[in-house]
């Protein structure tokens, strides 16, 4: 019984570290690494953020260059502030633009990061200054729900109308 016990124990612990090592190398190569402390720090203010969390990717044509490592409300302007850290070797234009986009319909939403034609470059803690926020897609469909409803009630009541108009005629007599 002492041998079985023992053979048990010693399979039970290969599993587990087998299981540990396919772990580790799923979230190494997964992108969903931690951040790269030795990024360069990069500045973003946008009107909305929805669906942006610490960790969200940063891309640049749809490769992860960098993370979002903080956001913060700017208490003048009540904008959203994003700090972004991005590879050290990229050398982004100062005329850089950042967007909130979505991976898809039902994707998670990360920042895109667009490089601009300046021969000047975004130092260490620089801003990027030209971003657009984050699109709701409840909103948008809220918006289109609401001006379809509006536009076939506008469209009944005049059909209402033209129903409930005195037939003018100038003769008696019916078209042929």
């Amino acid at each position: 019984m002492q041998g079985r016990s023992l053979a048990e124990v010693a399979t039970g612990a290969v599993v587990l570290v087998v299981a540990a090592i396919f772990l580790a190398y799923a979230v190494l190569h997964s992108g969903r690494g931690a951040v790269v402390a030795e990024g360069m720090q990069l500045r973003a203010r946008f009107d909305r953020i929805d669906g942006i969390a610490n960790g969200a990717d940063v891309r640049i044509a749809g490769v992860k260059v960098g993370t979002v490592t903080n956001s913060r409300i700017d208490p003048e302007t009540f904008g959203a502030e994003l700090t972004l850290r991005v590879d050290r070797s990229l050398r982004l234009p100062d005329d850089t633009s950042a967007e909130i986009t979505s991976e898809g319909l039902l994707g998670g939403k990360y920042v895109s990061l667009v490089p601009g034609g300046s021969e000047k470059t975004l130092a260490d803690g620089g801003r990027i200054t030209e971003t657009q926020g984050s699109v709701s897609l409840e909103s948008l469909l809220g918006r289109f729900i609401f001006s379809v409803t509006q536009m076939n009630t506008s469209n009944a009541q005049q059909q209402q109308q033209q129903q409930d108009a005195p037939a003018t005629g100038g003769g008696g007599s019916a078209p042929r």
